[in-house]
């Protein structure tokens, strides 16, 4: 295919363009590589990370902690000129969420009232309706600094700990995310600890019409239905019965449940002294095992704290320090060789190439987590996310993981290795994880039990993980690019799951990353790698749709605010790894009449480099779209920001920014660029 219409001088001049823009960016990537071989880049989010472990740190005991007055700095680098946080770069609004955390934060670190910059971040909270609209998770905190009673928060019975797989409430039958949070919280919720601020610095300016007349409880969703009005009531008993074993001296089994939860806590630390892979399993869990009267000295708290000066989760930026909400090695390890298999440099850098080999076949995890508990029977062979998860491996890094290590397969070093046993076990769990529709969820098979969504305790982000598109349809490349058969009924069930999900308009539903423009570059490449007809109606649907985005400088881009708006779908500012995104498909797909567009969007990417690499601002990375369900909904309900209380601001939602993003995706659609000329 070649990438101009106009004459072989021009298409010879934007070759040369494209092969010295490859060029620059391998030679980036060369040099941002770890002595072992891996590749990391900073995963930025939103200031709840920030507040929160100022907030923890003053919790524990810890008030004079160095790292408190450099979290508070990061919060006001980031706070907006309307005296809000906001969830990601460039929203519409400002977040209340984040919002009251960092302004509680600020406080606890001794900033004034009256301070100018909390000042104006008061006056926009009461102006957006105040502490009334705060999620669930910052009424806890609120609590945890004795501003919130304890009793106004969902009730989370550490009991849940004994319940078996097959009932609903299962801890198991959580999302990955939820669980290993909701473990830590139990314990906090049954103990109700608290650290109250000094008076001075107390929150006495969010409750203008003071506490006493406050109305503490949890707002009712529009259309929240039955099943939510029954799990308050039971919230309000559990309550009720707490108080009233507290009040009798009766312990119910209390203490042995929370002896339970603690010890699976334990049991659960990542060896780099972290939880789950993420923030908040790791930060609640601390606060828990020191309610329970760890010491800050006991090892397991010792090695939790020391996390906040590892450079796997610290990023110090001036005097500001920022602590990732996870951090993403193999993940951008294995992108980044994809990208050079796609620009055909592998055998050009050795060297480097064998350090990423042996260090991401080295990640693999050989051992059973909590996804074990549905599959006693299947063999672990996943890859996680993080340094250290390996209670948690996910199927979205195994696939790729496979696909990376695919063209190194029948290389005899590789082979000696045992690259064949790697990928075989990869493969083998990949199928153990295919739920019962086709695709595949994240962390665990069949994780869908809706009636989860109903308790109060679940009005953050998402509390399951069913399947999406993108990652089935990275199951769905790997496994055929290792040759297995598009008849075999696991790739039969994954395509008409695919096909299932597409979009009446085209396109498909990005559930890791924002949106429509990522979830049809992992679909149309997938489709092309098992040999499926390219020229086939619905493909064509999903092309047109990506040419009428492209905008007039070529690239292609997308809000996170199209999680909430449909007229949003395919549309914001160009990025370059969204026009990557963009650039894969349309080069997937082959279709004759994409050319010039194709040639636009490379001429994009060549003009758009800057020392190698690009910069990007913009949030293209998604945790949670903040539907509670964890998968697409419909966006035409008129009543929608009422019953998911978030606009497109996104103030249920997890969006992120991964550094690397910017370079490997370009690198890689730059590379099949050139391979399809």
């Amino acid at each position: 295919m070649s990438l101009t219409t106009i004459t072989p001088e021009t298409n010879h001049n934007s070759e040369a363009a494209l092969r010295a823009t490859v060029e620059a960016a391998v030679a980036w990537s060369i040099a941002q590589q770890k002595p072992d071989g891996h590749w990391v880049g900073r995963a930025e989010t939103n200031a709840c990370m920030e507040a929160q472990w100022c907030l923890a740190l003053w919790f524990l005991g810890l008030e004079n902690h160095p790292l408190r007055q450099r979290l508070a700095q990061s919060l006001f680098d980031t706070q907006r000129p309307d005296g809000a946080w906001q969830i990601y770069h460039g929203a519409p609004n400002g977040d209340i969420n984040t919002t009251v955390e960092a302004y509680a934060a600020l406080r606890s670190v001794g900033h004034r009232d009256d301070d100018p910059r909390l000042a104006k971040a008061r006056d926009w909270i009461l102006a957006k309706g105040g502490l009334r609209n705060v999620r669930v998770f910052t009424r806890y905190w609120l609590a945890l600094i004795g501003e919130w009673p304890w009793d106004k928060t969902p009730n989370l019975p550490p009991e849940v700990v004994w319940l078996p797989l097959w009932f609903p409430f299962c801890i198991y039958n959580f999302a990955q995310w939820a669980r290993a949070t909701l473990m830590p919280i139990a314990v906090l919720s049954a103990r109700r600890p608290s650290r109250p601020l000094p008076p001075e610095n107390r929150l006495d300016a969010l409750f203008p019409q003071g506490r006493d007349t406050f109305d503490y409880d949890l707002p009712m969703k529009a259309g929240a239905g039955a099943w939510n009005a029954f799990f308050r009531v039971v919230d309000k008993a559990l309550h009720a019965i707490q108080d009233i074993g507290r009040w009798l001296g009766i312990g119910l089994q209390r203490d042995a449940a929370v002896r339970h939860v603690i010890e699976w806590i334990i049991r659960h630390q990542d060896y780099d002294g972290g939880w789950g892979g993420i923030q908040p399993p790791w930060i609640y869990s601390l606060m828990a095992l020191h309610t329970e009267g760890y010491a800050i000295d006991h090892p397991v708290l010792a090695k939790g704290l020391a996390c906040l000066d590892d450079p796997g989760w610290r990023v110090d930026v001036g005097d500001a320090t920022f602590i990732q909400a996870t951090n993403s090695p193999v993940w951008d390890t294995m992108l980044t060789l994809l990208a050079f298999e796609d620009a055909g440099v592998t055998h050009e850098h050795p060297h480097s190439i064998d350090k990423a080999v042996k260090w991401l076949i080295d990640r693999q995890v050989r051992v059973p987590g909590d996804w074990s508990r549905k599959l006693p029977h299947v063999a672990p062979g996943g890859w996680a996310f993080e340094y250290a998860n390996n209670f948690y491996p996910d199927v979205d890094d195994t696939a790729v993981a496979l696909i990376a290590l695919a063209p190194f397969r029948h290389d005899p070093k590789w082979q000696a290795y045992g690259i064949e046993e790697t990928i075989r076990r990869g493969v083998d769990w990949l199928i153990g994880m295919q739920s019962q529709g086709g695709g595949w969820g994240a962390f665990d098979k069949d994780n869908n039990q809706a009636i989860l969504t109903k308790i109060p305790f679940c009005d953050f982000g998402e509390a399951l993980d069913p399947p999406s598109v993108d990652v089935t349809a990275h199951v769905v490349e790997a496994f055929g690019k290792l040759g297995l058969s598009r008849e075999h009924p696991v790739m039969v069930a994954a395509l008409d799951y695919l096909k299932r999900e597409q979009e009446p308009d085209g396109p498909w539903f990005g559930r890791w990353g924002v949106n429509y423009l990522y979830g049809t570059s992992a679909v149309l490449p997938a489709l092309a790698a098992i040999g499926e007809d390219m020229s086939a109606p619905y493909i064509a649907r999903a092309c047109d749709w990506l040419i009428s985005r492209q905008q007039d400088n070529g690239g292609w881009g997308e809000s996170c605010a199209s999680y909430m708006d449909a007229a949003a779908a395919g549309r914001g500012a160009a990025t370059a790894s969204q026009t990557a995104w963009a650039l894969m498909s349309l080069l997937a797909a082959g279709r004759e009449k994409d050319r010039e567009a194709i040639r636009r969007g490379c001429m994009f990417l060549v003009e758009t480099q800057q020392q190698g690499t690009w910069r990007e601002v913009h949030y293209t990375g998604t945790g949670f779209p903040g539907y509670g369900v964890g998968q697409s909904i419909k966006l035409n309900d008129p009543s929608l920001r009422e019953r998911l209380m978030q606009g497109p601001e996104l103030s249920r939602a997890f969006m992120l920014r991964y550094d690397l993003y910017r370079h490997y995706f370009p690198l890689m659609a730059l590379g099949r660029a050139l391979r399809k000329d």
